[in-house]
């Protein structure tokens, strides 16, 4: 048994990724959002002046100042779960990694130049030994992808959107480049989700920390299972007026919500290209030169098409519904807005009448 800062829990040996390419866990929509993200009108200007305005220098002094450095000697538990992600990522130099006071569980990796990894004491606490090495595992992802700096930016722009609120046309510009980097950083969650797979092998691990990150430290309340159909539910129910809700609750978090999260990483869990990875078969970081732009978006593509197709949404299935030249889209979308339907011969439902639930 392995003693540490958390309950004890056995030891175990867990598989390497020697030059594993990002490409090998990124979710294609984290891809072609960055993509997306670059062509945005004034990004690219924008950018360019805050990597050189950015006080990175002032950031990596306040958190030497005022939170606690992960080491040999401080959080040992920690600084080897740190050690061991890098390790199974072939990520060469390892990050620093603080802990700050905050009952809030979050984590979160930043920097410029070199990415720095953030966890709160709420995190820390609230999550045992194989759910941490998960989320660890998750933040080296992210510093691996390159993700820190976009983060760092997103953070900077946020605040100073606030600053400039009474500049119309400047918080315009801002704020379009806020709600595109929001959405990139929805994306890449679940890339780092996915990374925190590889590093602790261990999808249980996974979903309990997804859990608790929802509903707090009641395993012993909570239901893996039930967990994910929350998710399904949450898809497929209501007409296109709670799709527009979900999109609009959706537009000010920079996560996917907390379930969503769940069921992609169960989803890939169990696919192919995961258990590949597990077999040694995954693109090298040696190729990323080599990488073709047109098979990015070419799987892209096919990856938005494929949950176009797949999704129980009602937004998603209108949009399958135009891209496939459905007729009477006038009908479709009154259905869609109202909740109405046509039953089996084709006339309305009438107040009993059953709702598709998937």
């Amino acid at each position: 048994m392995a003693q540490t800062g958390f309950e004890k829990v056995p030891a175990r040996d867990r598989k390497r990724f020697p030059g594993i390419s990002s490409r090998a866990y990124e979710h294609p929509a984290d891809r072609s959002a960055l993509v997306a993200l670059r062509k945005l009108s004034g990004f690219d200007t924008v950018f360019k002046a805050l990597s050189g305005l950015l006080p990175e220098r002032s950031l990596r002094l306040l958190f030497l100042s005022d939170t606690v450095r992960v080491g040999e000697t401080q959080f040992p538990h920690l600084h080897e779960m740190l050690r061991d992600a890098c390790y199974i990522l072939d990520l060469e130099k390892v990050p620093q990694m603080y802990v700050q006071q905050d009952p809030k569980p979050n984590a979160m990796c930043i920097g410029l130049d070199e990415p720095i990894i953030v966890v709160t004491t709420g995190l820390v606490e609230l999550l045992d030994e194989e759910e941490m090495r998960a989320v660890v595992g998750h933040e080296v992802g992210h510093a691996l992808s390159g993700h820190s700096v976009y983060r760092t930016i997103l953070l900077f722009l946020t605040g100073l959107a606030l600053k400039v609120a009474w500049i119309p046309l400047g918080n315009v510009a801002i704020t379009a480049i806020v709600t595109a980097l929001r959405e990139w950083f929805r994306k890449s969650e679940l890339s780092a989700d996915r990374a925190g797979l590889l590093v602790g092998q261990d999808v249980h691990a996974s979903m309990r920390g997804l859990m608790k990150i929802a509903g707090g430290n009641h395993l012993h309340e909570m239901n893996v299972d039930a967990f994910l159909a929350q998710a399904e539910e949450y898809e497929a129910s209501g007409d296109l007026r709670d799709s527009v809700l979900k999109i609009l609750n959706m537009l000010p978090r920079t996560h996917p919500f907390t379930t969503v999260r769940a069921a992609e990483l169960k989803k890939w869990s169990e696919s192919r290209d995961f258990q590949r990875i597990m077999d040694g078969h995954y693109p090298r970081r040696d190729e990323d030169k080599d990488t073709s732009v047109t098979d990015s978006f070419r799987q892209s593509a096919a990856h938005y098409a494929d949950s176009v197709r797949t999704s129980k949404d009602p937004l998603m299935k209108l949009v399958g519904d135009i891209a496939g030249g459905a007729g009477d889209l006038g009908g479709k979308l009154r259905d869609k807005f109202t909740g109405a339907g046509t039953g089996s011969a084709g006339g309305p439902e009438g107040k009993g009448g059953a709702t598709e639930q998937g």
